[in-house]
């Protein structure tokens, strides 16, 4: 059975040596096959990273897999407090603050933008509700091909307003949605202004030091000697991504946390610990698919809410069950398993579903069959070209402007990338490719 997720029992309670402990759940599940999971993502290195599942506030299960830090011989084992960079989950706790500033008399959903940006186009006709559910047609700028070229170096306040003033408008305010990260590094802006305090400072006050968060902080340049992890890309080993200046992404995406403390804040967040039950309901409600930095999280009949992230090689992803009382988070460093699949199968594992662990066989396809998917192709689909190659035994491709990434084999003319659930078909004989991603088809042509 097939359960789609939109973006990773016990009789006694156990201690762990790095002093949590899990408790007995209401639901019982298998953890044993919850463990195979994982153990499986492990040793066939198709993962790295940390989950863990919550049952009314209290922690069930989590697990840590891989390595926050490689550095040739010497790495670092990843555990329970390991810090992740979250991406976009940032966008739930900019949201928080934004709701308890409105609670406070200081803003409101109406609140003009040009009260704070006034040269950011269509600043009067955008209000705080806008930037909030991704209505203000604000172009996003991490969509720029340029973006790549300066993420990693620092930017101030005013440079990065300016390149969100260049970046123009998409559409009218309020006509539509259209996901953009440009709304809430503003809206983080506009907690500094409101406050007189840094994000970073008003992270801690407002959600950090309220519910008891440790391990959830404004991010800097990565240090593992503070447990931060380093993201990695597998290619022929794990390699290290290239790190993204926290200047930039701010209220849109620069905290850094772990599994567990993500699943007390949205615990937190769904139990009134942090704002009203009112402001929770705006928070959640979806217009054009889009609520104020929450997302519905359909599982089967099951409807959660949440959110996923992603920056540099990091890839995250958060949700809250009301029905349930469950809370579950999954982050990921080193990317293969996709975080998406990783989440459908440990819920499916939770929830008793039928679920089968993956074996990750591999098959061996000819290099002669190889050499002829070989070349460069393009489709009067999309304007991008995909170049395939092979190295040793191994398919390659990577399209304009990308990264290269390596192709599995599902059979002799099938293969997928699972991190980015790309599928490619190859057809020699005729020239062809195609590629399936995201619910997409696309015919190529050689």
């Amino acid at each position: 059975m097939k359960h789609n997720l939109t973006i990773r029992t016990l009789s006694l309670a156990l201690c762990l040596s790095a002093g949590i402990s899990l408790v007995a759940s209401a639901q019982s599940f298998n953890k044993a096959k919850m463990d195979s999971l994982f153990m499986a993502i492990e040793s066939n290195n198709k993962g790295m990273g940390s989950i863990a599942l919550s049952k009314k506030g209290r922690l069930v299960y989590t697990k840590s897999i891989g390595y926050s830090y490689i550095n040739g011989d010497k790495k670092t084992h990843a555990d329970y407090a390991t810090k992740y960079r979250i991406g976009s989950i940032s966008k739930m706790f900019t949201s928080v603050m934004i709701f308890q500033l409105i609670e406070e008399g200081k803003i409101t959903l109406k609140t003009p933008l040009d009260k704070y940006f006034l040269k950011v186009p269509n600043a009067k006709k955008i209000t705080i509700g806008n930037l909030l559910n991704h209505h203000s047609g604000i172009h996003n700028f991490t969509s720029d091909s340029e973006y790549l070229l300066w993420h990693t170096r620092p930017h101030t306040q005013a440079e990065m307003v300016n390149i969100i003033i260049k970046g123009g408008s998409d559409f009218t305010p309020g006509s539509k949605a259209d996901y953009s990260n440009s709304n809430f590094v503003l809206l983080g802006y506009i907690i500094e202004k409101v406050t007189g305090h840094t994000y970073k400072e008003e992270l801690q006050k407002r959600i950090a030091a309220k519910i008891g968060l440790t391990n959830t902080v404004y991010g800097s340049k990565t240090n593992p000697d503070k447990n931060e992890a380093y993201s990695y890309t597998s290619t022929t080993g794990w390699e290290q991504e290239s790190e993204t200046d926290m200047s930039i992404p701010g209220g849109a995406g620069a905290i850094l946390s772990s599994p567990t403390e993500l699943n007390m804040f949205i615990d937190a967040l769904f139990t009134g610990k942090l704002i009203k039950k009112e402001s929770l309901e705006q928070m959640k409600t979806q217009i054009d698919h889009y609520g104020m930095g929450v997302f519905q999280v359909p599982f089967g009949s099951k409807k959660g809410y949440g959110h996923t992230g992603g920056i540099d090689g990091f890839s995250s992803s958060l949700a809250y069950f009301p029905d349930d009382s469950l809370a579950i988070a999954y982050c990921n460093n080193g990317t293969v398993m996709s975080t998406n699949d990783i989440m459908i199968a440990a819920l499916s594992i939770y929830f008793n579903k039928p679920y089968e662990i993956p074996t990750f066989k591999t098959i061996a396809v000819p290099l002669a069959d190889l050499n002829s998917y070989a070349g460069v192709y393009s489709s009067a689909q999309m304007p991008l070209k995909i170049t395939v190659t092979v190295k040793g035994t191994t398919l390659y491709a990577q399209a304009t402007g990308q990264g290269e990434f390596p192709l599995e084999a599902i059979d002799n003319t099938n293969f997928q990338f699972t991190a980015a659930g790309i599928k490619m078909s190859f057809d020699a004989a005729k020239n062809e490719m195609t590629l399936k991603q995201g619910g997409g088809s696309y015919s190529f042509k050689k």
